[in-house]
């Protein structure tokens, strides 16, 4: 896992962030704050164990990124099948200690 977020980071992340490329794989989080930081989701994750799925293989990220200090915070990874949609109790949990 830690091999899989080093690449997330370096190839969604890094990619979306600073040099604004969409692919369409990360969605800001509506109801959560707009300004510095975000709070996102990326839908599109690469993960080893999981072979033959790619960027679609299920495995969803929260994150909140300030682009103020440049700094990427993980809030939640769950897997889709598991566990339908984020846990809002926690983003807003994050939020509030902001």
């Amino acid at each position: 896992l830690k091999e899989d977020l080093e690449l997330f980071i370096k190839h969604q992340l890094v990619l979306f962030h600073k040099q604004g490329v969409d692919n369409k794989g990360i969605h800001t989080l509506k109801g959560t704050r707009t300004a510095d930081p975000f709070i996102c989701k990326a839908r599109k994750f690469a993960c080893r164990s999981l072979k033959g799925t790619g960027s679609q293989s299920g495995i969803r990220v929260i994150y909140s990124y300030s682009a103020i200090i440049d700094q990427i915070e993980l809030i939640e990874i769950y897997y889709k099948c598991d566990k339908e949609n984020e846990d809002r109790e926690r983003i807003d949990s994050y939020c509030k200690e902001l």
